[in-house]
């Protein structure tokens, strides 16, 4: 992806040129976001201007807007954990043949505006073969899913897992891979969205039920072999006593603490202090880890890199052969941000709202 050409190539683009964004002001309800307009920038060595075709609402962006996102910008930005999109310009030392090519990044922030300026080592060819909207349904849901069941958890075929959050983006996607797998999944969700989970041959069980953990153990009387709790708070205390000997605890949020006003990087740390404790502890073999994303980005790079790439390649290549359905719940323009919030806020969905242009 290098060219020793060192002139930026910008076909058809002129300086005035504006892009539209939404910002985070503040700690503000979802209708305090702002949308603005700003001229276009130029890329930088190594950079790609990308257009954006699709990005979209995670756990991230409401925490946020909280301020609860721990290693978040300073207000004001842009939010926006990933997107979908087209380069439409490059800087030197990127090959000019890439523009017009469909890509994908994570990007943390930045992702809810019609460009965006990225590093070029930073962006994953998709090809156009694949819905934008559906591509994007996948992206950080897909690498998620993928690397907790299998770098993580190495879940085997014939295991035991419960999932909470299971009619969530990164929820939906995990019950599909791990039943590909010939994993077993109990998955606790609304009522609302036990239909489908049926459909995708997961055992739902009610996460409002108080017998909750009862229902589980009869399920698996010996314990569960994972458990992937995006719950946060009491609920992990519950799922590592849910676990069989051997088992795995996988935490990847804590959703039930979006609304606590306590400091988030102690919250973290606590998480981690405790995770480290269980596994340490004589505990028939059981451990506990906290999912991070972005774990060796800084320390690791090419892997990080390598590792997001082939991972999101694996998840797209089930989606093309059909064993793996993107669930895109809502899609709502850019100018409408406020809105695609307050709906993946709500809690009601099944799968990812995606934002478009």
């Amino acid at each position: 992806m290098s060219s020793s050409d060192s002139t930026t190539r910008t076909p058809n683009t002129k300086s005035s040129r504006m892009l539209t964004e939404a910002l985070l002001p503040g700690v503000v309800e979802p209708d305090g976001l702002l949308v603005r307009e700003r001229h276009m920038p130029t890329p930088g060595p190594s950079q790609a201007l990308v257009e954006m075709q699709a990005t979209g609402v995670s756990f991230a962006e409401p925490a946020m807007r909280r301020n609860r996102y721990p290693g978040q910008p300073k207000f004001p930005f842009v939010p926006g954990y990933d997107l979908v999109g087209v380069i439409r310009a490059v800087g030197a030392g990127v090959e000019p043949a890439l523009v017009g090519s469909r890509v994908a990044a994570v990007t943390k922030t930045g992702g809810w505006s019609t460009h965006a300026l990225l590093d070029i080592r930073d962006l994953v060819p998709v090809g156009d073969d694949i819905d934008v909207a559906e591509v994007e349904a996948l992206l950080i849901n897909g690498i998620t899913a993928w690397q907790m069941l299998h770098r993580k958890a190495r879940a085997r075929p014939g295991q035991t897992i419960l999932v909470h959050g299971a009619s969530s983006g990164v929820g939906l996607t995990l019950v599909q891979l791990a039943r590909l797998d010939g994993v077993r999944v109990i998955a606790a969700a609304s009522p609302r969205h036990h239909e489908l989970l049926r459909e995708l041959e997961a055992i739902p069980l009610d996460y409002h039920d108080p017998g909750l953990v009862d229902r589980i153990r009869e399920l698996a009387p010996d314990g569960v072999d994972v458990v992937f709790d995006n719950l946060g708070g009491a609920s992990f205390k519950r799922s590592f006593g849910q676990l069989a000997p051997g088992g795995t605890l996988v935490g990847y949020g804590t959703a039930s603490q979006r609304d606590d006003t306590n400091n988030v990087l102690l919250t973290f740390l606590g998480i981690l202090t405790q995770f480290g404790f269980w596994s340490a502890a004589p505990n028939r073999g059981r451990r506990a880890t906290f999912y991070n994303f972005w774990g060796g980005k800084t320390t690791r790079p090419k892997r990080f890199r390598a590792r997001l790439s082939a991972d999101l390649n694996s998840v797209l290549a089930h989606a093309r052969k059909g064993t793996l359905t993107p669930y895109v719940a809502a899609r709502i323009p850019l100018a409408q941000a406020s809105r695609a919030l307050l709906l993946a806020e709500s809690r009601t969905t099944q799968g990812k709202i995606v934002i478009t242009p």
